[in-house]
C-alpha cells in the first residue's frame, strides 16, 4: 500500500492530524458537487440546479464519553444526541431539514428506556423542524448514538472556518464553562440544564450568514477551538477572558467544552448588536497575522487544551 503524505500544518492536537490524513486520503475521491469536504463542521453539497446548498454533519454520542447512565436520563440523551448535529448546521447559517439516527442500546435499556430518549430527541427534533426520516437500532455493549444532519443554506452563503481575515474582531455567543460547570458536583440548577440539554443557536447562526467571515461551534473548548478556526484561516489569535458562566471558572470557560455556543468573526467596521434574542454576544479579540493557528490570552501564549479524543494515544 502506498503510503501517503501529508501536511500537518503544526496542529497539535492529534483528532485535528487525523482529520488532515482523512482530508488528503479522500481529496481525489472527492465527487462532483462537493463545495467543501472532511475539515469543517458540516460537509457542503451543491445539488445541480438547486438554489441551496446541502449540509451534511455526523456526530457520535457515547456512553461513558459524552454521558453517563448515573447522571443522564434517557431523554435529556435523546435531546443531546440530536443538539449535537444541530450546533454544527447552526455555525454554518443552515437551517436544518432531515435527520438519520442509528441507537445501539445494551441489555437493560428496554422499551421503556427507549421510548424516553426518543420522546427527548423528537422534542427537539419537532422544535427546530427537523423531520427523522430513518436510521438503524441495534444491541451493544454500551449505549451509542450516531446522528446524521441535513441542512441547507443559500448557495455560496454557508458560514466556514476557513474565512476569517486579518482585522477581524473575534466574538463568542452565551456565556462559556456551564455545560463543564453542570458535571460538577453540587452544580446549580441552570448550570445541570445547560450541560444536559444544549440550545443549538440555529437562529443566530442564519443572522451571521450576512454579517461574519467565518464561524464554527463550541463543541471542544474555545482554546482549542479558537485554534482550528485560526489554523484553517492561516492567521493568529489574540483574546482576552471570555464570558464566564456564573459560578464557572476560567479553566472551564477556556477548555470545558460542549458548551454549543457559536465562535465567530466579523470585520472591525461590522457593529453587532450586544445580544440577539436574549443570547449575549461579546467580543473577546482580534485575528492577526502571525503562526497559522497560534493562540495568545492577555498576550500570553494559549495551548488547545480543550477535549481531543485521541490526545496523547496516537503516534
Amino acid at each position: 500500500m502506498q503510503r501517503v503524505k501529508y501536511q500537518q500544518r503544526d496542529n497539535p492536537a492529534s483528532e485535528g492530524r487525523l482529520t488532515e490524513l482523512f482530508r488528503v486520503l479522500t481529496g481525489s475521491t472527492v465527487a462532483s458537487g462537493v463545495v467543501l469536504g472532511i475539515g469543517d463542521d458540516c460537509a457542503i453539497v451543491r445539488p445541480r440546479g438547486s438554489p441551496d446548498d446541502l449540509l451534511l454533519t455526523s456526530d457520535l454520542l457515547i456512553e461513558n464519553v459524552h454521558f453517563r447512565l448515573s447522571t443522564h436520563r434517557p431523554e435529556d440523551i435523546g435531546w443531546k444526541a440530536l443538539a449535537r448535529g444541530l450546533s454544527d448546521i447552526a455555525s454554518m447559517g443552515g437551517q436544518p431539514r432531515w435527520c438519520l439516527l442509528s441507537l445501539a442500546v445494551k441489555t437493560g435499556c428496554g422499551e421503556r428506556w427507549i421510548d424516553a430518549f426518543y420522546r427527548g430527541f423528537l422534542e427537539l427534533a419537532r422544535r427546530e423542524r427537523t423531520a427523522l426520516v430513518g436510521g438503524d437500532l441495534a444491541r451493544a455493549d454500551k449505549i451509542v448514538c450516531d446522528i446524521m444532519v441535513c441542512g441547507a443554506a443559500p448557495r455560496g452563503k454557508a458560514l466556514r472556518r476557513d474565512g476569517a481575515h486579518t482585522g477581524d474582531v473575534i466574538y463568542v455567543s452565551g456565556l462559556l464553562g456551564g455545560s463543564a460547570l453542570g458535571l460538577s458536583k453540587g452544580a446549580t440548577r441552570t448550570a445541570r440544564r445547560r450541560h444536559l440539554r444544549p440550545e443549538p443557536r440555529l437562529s443566530l447562526g442564519r443572522f451571521l450568514r450576512q454579517r461574519a467571515t467565518a464561524a464554527m461551534d463550541l463543541s471542544d473548548g474555545l482554546s482549542l477551538d479558537l485554534h482550528r478556526l485560526a489554523l484553517a484561516s492561516g492567521l493568529a489569535a489574540e483574546i482576552t477572558a471570555p464570558p464566564q458562566f456564573p459560578g464557572a471558572t476560567r479553566d472551564q470557560a477556556l477548555n470545558g467544552g460542549e458548551d454549543y455556543e457559536l465562535l465567530f468573526t466579523a470585520p472591525l467596521s461590522r457593529r453587532l448588536p450586544a445580544e440577539f434574542e436574549g443570547v449575549p454576544i461579546t467580543r473577546i479579540g482580534m485575528m492577526r497575522k502571525g503562526r497559522a493557528g497560534a493562540v495568545t490570552l492577555d498576550g500570553a501564549p494559549l495551548d488547545p487544551l480543550g477535549y481531543d479524543h485521541f490526545r496523547n494515544i496516537c503516534c
